[in-house]
């Protein structure tokens, strides 16, 4: 009993461990996308539907093949006619082949296949909007980190502004109206930073929910030290992002399948006008008691075998094999516009995303250059305060124009990396941020 304690424990031990390695120490964008593909519900489910699809198929194909049932009767029956009560058996074996169906069968394993490489593709399509969901908000959480540390620094110059503050008031070098005005930004600062800190929280809490990590589990996330060189990066043309993204994403090849499967539904509501041709076979025997004969010899003398062919033809069907043909054909065509559609939407997205990152790599350089300006603008001020030539509500003004061009520039920074790595997903390429 001991020793059952002991392996049991060390099992739970072993299994801690593996479940620990699993999980990185410190968690950057490629091993967040790495860990979510792995354990991700949705996608673990999308994946069971691929599987269920394979058995599909191999349930179509059998349909090739002869089947086979046997049959065992035992009957007793109590006649008054007979001397005796009666006791039988009959035994048999039966099996039929499809020799012709009009292709129908053929078809439907061909459908099959097709419907199980459209499930791949849904899983590459989860597997994608899981990526698309990560990289937001890992974004999300370097943004509010560069938030919080930019609120930081201003509440660090309002407290040092309000301290210096109450000295000139004791010195009598400003009002209390003065002083009033400065305990406020220092108050509003102050909220700001907390509602920076919360955003944090918060995000990180959402990509630590998405990764499917339990509540124990702590998420340390690196963060990435990026320069003009990661903001500005040069884009590929549309037409070769557009190109690309038409033969690598999952909704494109899936619509391209469906188009496939509907000309296949289309042959296969054809095949009812063809007869279907079956052939059978069968081998039976029987036994009685009411025989003279023992049993073994009833089971040989009764055996019979038999082979035969079906032929069903089919003349007249309410017009139902015409009406599916008419409604097949009619779901090809809406299947060909669905395609359609898709790559419009494609184009749509792509050309967004493709401007998006174009207008954010220009408002960044416009607010880094109103940032440069504004703190030159801001120290002057500053100065000119200290020394009287600015009041405080001038002091203020400045720095708070300050704070909201720093983060104009923080919002288009990342707004042009969240687009640029959004052309990556759409050209098929690896997700990642260093």
């Amino acid at each position: 009993m001991k020793l059952q304690t002991i392996l049991l424990s060390l099992s739970v031990i072993f299994a801690t461990c593996i479940s620990a390695q699993e999980k990185p120490q410190q968690w950057n964008l490629t091993n967040c996308i790495d860990y979510a593909l792995k354990n991700n519900i949705q996608i673990q489910q999308s994946k069971i539907t691929l599987e269920t699809s394979a058995v599909t198929t191999k349930q179509a194909k059998a349909q090739l093949f002869p089947n086979l049932t046997a049959s065992i009767n035992q009957n007793y029956t109590n006649s008054p006619f007979a001397p005796s009560n009666v006791y039988s058996g009959n035994y048999g074996i039966n099996s039929s082949l499809l020799v012709f169906d009009g292709g129908k069968t053929v078809k439907n394993i061909q459908e099959q296949k097709l419907a199980e490489q459209a499930n791949q593709f849904s899983v590459l399509a989860s597997e994608k909007n899981i990526q698309l969901s990560i990289l937001q908000y890992y974004l999300q959480i370097l943004y509010a980190n560069e938030s919080v540390k930019i609120d930081q620094s201003t509440l660090d110059v309002s407290k040092f502004q309000l301290e210096r503050g109450q000295s000139l008031l004791k010195a009598g070098s400003i009002s209390r109206t003065d002083l009033a005005q400065l305990e406020s930004q220092c108050s509003t600062d102050k909220y700001q930073l907390v509602t920076a800190q919360n955003t944090l929280s918060s995000d990180k809490l959402q990509l630590k929910q998405l990764l499917e990590l339990a509540a124990a589990d702590e998420i340390n996330i690196v963060i990435p030290e990026l320069n003009n060189v990661d903001i500005l990066k040069p884009l590929p043309s549309l037409q070769s992002i557009y190109e690309r993204s038409l033969n690598v994403m999952p909704a494109i090849k899936t619509n391209k399948l469906n188009i496939q499967i509907a000309s296949l539904e289309t042959e296969k509501a054809k095949a009812a006008y063809y007869p279907t041709i079956s052939l059978n076979a069968s081998a039976g025997t029987s036994h009685t008691t009411i025989s003279n004969f023992n049993f073994g010899n009833q089971l040989k003398d009764g055996l019979n075998e038999g082979i035969g062919l079906s032929v069903s033809i089919p003349i007249l069907t309410y017009r139902q094999t015409k009406s599916t043909v008419e409604k097949a054909i009619l779901s090809e065509k809406t299947s060909k516009l669905n395609l359609q559609d898709a790559e419009k939407t494609l184009l749509k997205e792509v050309e967004s995303a493709f401007q998006d990152a174009l207008s954010a790599q220009s408002q960044y350089l416009a607010a880094e250059e109103k940032v440069k300006a504004l703190q030159t603008s801001y120290d002057l001020i500053d100065q000119q305060y200290k020394l009287g030539m600015k009041n405080t509500l001038e002091l203020l003004t400045e720095k708070n124009n300050l704070l909201a061009a720093q983060q104009n520039m923080l919002q288009a920074k990342y707004l042009s990396i969240m687009n640029m790595q959004m052309l990556k997903l759409y050209q098929d390429l690896p997700l990642e941020i260093k």
